[in-house]
């Protein structure tokens, strides 16, 4: 499988987006398309070809997992691995969001320092 290195990242936080942003940039190396919400995600996702799609689960109007099922319906992302970033990270939480296709869940608090890693060994093991 390819290096990673494209990620469409949706969060409405604009704090936490920034801290992500850092984050997956500075620290990780990769670039992002950051949009700070589900509609620009629709919006700017097909542009940005991402490998992988980094969503918050509670945004404003639309939340993640209905991006996701949105995203999925555009051509060449059906098959665009997702992690889903949220704070509701009970055991039957993660379940159900892994249910609808997502490949993980990190739970906010996120570590800026590991978030990289992390997310790079998701991908790893979708290899």
């Amino acid at each position: 499988m390819a290096e990673l290195k494209k990620i469409l990242y949706v969060e409405d936080e604009p704090d936490i987006r920034t801290v992500a942003k850092l984050a997956l940039e500075m620290v990780g190396g990769f670039t992002l398309e950051v949009c700070s919400s589900g509609a620009e995600a629709l919006e700017k996702g097909p542009g940005f070809q991402p490998q992988l799609i980094l969503l918050d689960v509670m945004m404003p109007g639309m939340d993640g997992p209905t991006t996701l099922g949105e995203l999925r319906k555009l051509p060449g992302f059906a098959s665009t691995p997702a992690i889903f970033m949220t704070a509701k990270a009970q055991p039957s939480e993660v379940a159900h969001f892994l249910s609808l296709g997502a490949a993980e869940v990190i739970p906010k608090p996120f570590d800026p320092m590991s978030l990289a890693e992390q997310i790079r060994a998701v991908w790893a093991k979708l290899g």
